[in-house]
């Protein structure tokens, strides 16, 4: 026969059940004529199978608190670091590494690697909710968020598929690219209770492009767009560009935890440094404002300033912990009132005391703490510029501009590519931590 797993909460529950049905039989044999001719030994008995049901949950909620293996040493280079956790890491963090490297590889131009992790990293975005035991374990209330895989939050999946929008548009694929902009907003969105709407401007101006592109109508899109950007303009929607240059600045958003039981997911964000940058090419100079602010979209959801509460478990740990407080209160009280005889009051009250240590138990066992672990090298900022450019070689030069509007020092980018002659478009991606100079 297979053996079936059972978690610390189910077996806890399944145990005092038994037990229960145990005291239901004890208390109505409780009559002088039904009682054992041994003293106390029915209360014994029952007190034993409550002592055992304790102790098992107390191995069972242990269990869950083991320790865990230890993660590789970390050098500080994510290139080596990142694939070292990737396969010798704990599972749970696989996606966060696969998120963290791709970006890291981008700056770097090492675009076949970043496709490569963004594509397993998505792969297992779009299947952790389904009905395998992993996702239900996943959304178990007795398993601290810190344990669960990691997905990230929205921004943090949004910025997943943004970044593999772009990879697909440099590979010509406008197609996949626009499914990947229209994704990074679904997870932006509230899609079951519609409270609010993805309000990113980058993946909506680009679903607008491509689509326009691909011979599409894009109004919908751009009007979205147009609708959420602030301190920039867009500029017009024109099918025949044929180079685009995606730029990124500033640090990202870090989580914290506050809250009686850590519960609270907060962000903490840095000022950037960096506030535009300035593209010149082909005799031309064009200097671009953000369009996206990371922070802005951690710290938001559709517009309004929200923190992350994971208030299912919250409440449903104070609710178990007070119950239990009432139990055990409860119980202690109709002990005293059997004043020591061996009666069904008496058995009663032991009962609830029992079971208001289990309460406490369960309590003890739910995990509300916030997951804190981050992604924590993205940037702050996105932006584009789009152009009309003579195939042909090019060399591009970008420079990031303080908040007096002059290049900063040691951040100018220098990048060599080629637009194609085949009517595909030429795609360069530059971040202010991008190495320098690049062939892209």
């Amino acid at each position: 026969m297979r053996r079936v797993a059972t978690s610390p909460g189910r077996a806890l529950v399944d145990c005092f059940m038994k037990q229960g049905s145990g005291m239901r039989g004890v208390v109505r044999s409780a009559s002088p004529r039904g009682r054992s001719c041994t003293p106390g030994a029915g209360r014994r008995s029952v007190s034993l199978g409550w002592s055992v049901c304790a102790v098992s949950a107390a191995v069972l909620l242990l269990g869950c608190a083991a320790s865990r293996p230890a993660a590789p040493p970390l050098t500080g280079d994510i290139l080596v670091d990142g694939p070292r956790m990737i396969a010798e890491g704990p599972p749970r963090d696989k996606v966060l590494w696969q998120y963290r490297t791709a970006a890291a590889a981008l700056r770097q131009g090492r675009f076949d690697l970043a496709r490569s992790l963004l594509d397993d990293a998505l792969l297992t975005l779009q299947g952790i909710h389904g009905p395998n035991p992993e996702a239900r374990k996943a959304r178990s209330l007795f398993r601290p968020e810190s344990v669960k895989p990691f997905l990230g939050e929205p921004y943090e999946r949004s910025m997943a598929y943004i970044y593999r929008g772009i990879l697909y548009w440099r590979d010509g694929e406008l197609d996949n690219a626009r499914a990947c902009f229209r994704s990074a907003q679904f997870e932006d969105s509230d899609t079951e209770q519609r409270a609010y709407a993805g309000d990113w401007v980058l993946p909506d101006y680009l679903e607008a492009l491509a689509t326009a592109k691909l011979g599409g109508d894009p109004t919908d899109a751009l009007r979205r767009a147009q609708a959420n950007v602030r301190g920039a303009s867009l500029p017009p929607l024109d099918p025949a560009i044929n180079t685009l240059v995606f730029l990124e600045f500033g640090p990202g958003p870090l989580k914290y935890a506050t809250g009686a039981y850590g519960e609270q997911l907060r962000f903490r964000t840095t000022s950037s440094p960096v506030r535009s940058a300035r593209l010149q090419v082909a005799g031309l100079s064009i200097q671009a404002a953000p369009v996206d602010d990371v922070n802005y979209q951690a710290t938001t959801r559709g517009g309004r300033v929200m923190d992350h509460i994971l208030g299912n478990k919250a409440v449903f740990k104070e609710a178990t912990d007070t119950a239990g407080d009432a139990a055990i209160f409860g119980g202690a009280v109709l002990a005293a009132a059997g004043q020591g005889r061996k009666s069904a009051v008496d058995e009663a009250g032991a009962a609830l005391v029992v079971a208001g240590l289990a309460s406490k138990l369960v309590s003890a066992a739910t995990r509300p703490q916030a997951d804190t672990r981050t992604w924590d090298n993205l940037p702050q900022y996105l932006t584009f510029v789009q152009l009309r450019l003579p195939p042909g070689e090019h060399t591009a030069t970008i420079e990031f501009l303080g908040t007096n509007g002059q290049p900063l020092p040691n951040r100018t980018k220098t990048i060599h590519f080629r637009v194609p002659t085949d009517g595909r478009d030429a795609v360069l991606f530059v971040s202010d931590t991008s190495i320098t100079p690049q062939t892209q």
